[in-house]
């Protein structure tokens, strides 16, 4: 879904932009880089498996979702249609009127619920890679990023959506080899198999089912590292952006966030590359109570 609301972005100490043009490419790799509320990336790519490299050189906390869009649908459309949607409900919702929040937000046009989630990364702290695959048919999409400024501004309002193009050409690319999986469904929540140790680990993530939970999104895949004495229940909180403090800037402290797989259909797959270091790290998914949903999962690397 591409949320959007009205303000001005957080003033932040100057930093040097990272220059997609000075990134090495490859044909099936495609680079994102994001700066400050952007997305670079080409406009067009081939269809089939390509590996996504996701550069998050903001201080903010972000991910990119790719949205297929209903035939003739546009950003335009998003934009005068359901941006303001988005922007009424959440408002309320900031007011504690939340019922009146959730009310207003059934005033979205009646396509906007045939948009379809076809996968991205995981969230991504300050200054950290991810690299994720995924399968893409040929079409039209938007990419985008919803978490919030601290004001409770959408990222997408504040330049992260864009189009994407993805054409009738098919790459040649393979999928990565995993050394782990993880299986997704609304039933059993999230399973994790196989042996993830230190170093380079590929997971594979299977989503069996899918389903639109409170908070309009389905279950997905992040993985986040936790330093010692960090609060679970913050981060579970944190992970509900239709919560006035969910999915917003400042991301709870302890956590670092290192990638994932966004949300798919039912039936689909997508992979994410990780170099893992001694420590605990919990996957978990973007939706409301993840734990009490069986969607949070704990594992510790060891030296």
């Amino acid at each position: 879904m591409v949320l959007m609301t009205l303000s001005m972005a957080c003033n932040k100490k100057p930093k040097v932009d990272y220059n997609i043009d000075d990134l090495v490419t490859s044909e099936n790799t495609i680079n994102i880089v994001t700066n400050n509320m952007d997305f670079q990336m080409q406009d067009s790519i081939k269809a089939g498996w390509n590996t996504f490299t996701y550069y998050n050189k903001s201080q903010e906390t972000h991910f990119f979702l790719i949205d297929k869009y209903p035939e003739g649908k546009t950003i335009e459309h998003m934009e005068k249609e359901v941006g303001p949607v988005f922007e009424k409900g959440m408002s309320l919702i900031n007011k504690g009127k939340q019922q009146e929040g959730f009310d207003a937000f059934g005033e979205l046009p009646k396509w906007f619920y045939d948009v379809v989630f076809v996968g991205g990364s995981g969230l991504l702290s300050p200054n950290e890679v991810s690299k994720t695959t995924l399968q893409l048919e040929p079409g039209n999409y938007i990419v985008e990023c919803y978490v919030k400024m601290s004001n409770g501004t959408f990222h997408s309002n504040m330049g992260m959506v864009k189009p994407l193009v993805v054409m009738s050409e098919f790459t040649d690319h393979e999928p990565p080899i995993q050394n782990a999986s993880i299986n997704l469904s609304s039933a059993n929540g999230m399973v994790l198999q196989g042996t993830v140790a230190s170093g380079k680990q590929v997971f594979l993530v299977e989503f069996e089912d899918q389903k639109v939970y409170e908070n309009f999104v389905g279950h997905d895949v992040n993985l986040v590292k936790v330093s010692e004495g960090a609060d679970i229940d913050q981060l579970v909180a944190w992970m509900n952006w239709a919560d006035p403090k969910g999915l917003i800037t400042p991301a709870p402290e302890g956590f670092t966030f290192i990638g994932g797989v966004n949300d798919l259909p039912a039936g689909s797959k997508g992979f994410f590359e990780v170099n893992l270091t001694p420590g605990d790290y919990v996957l978990i998914s973007e939706v409301p109570l993840a734990n009490e949903k069986n969607l949070l999962k704990s594992f510790t690397i060891v030296e």
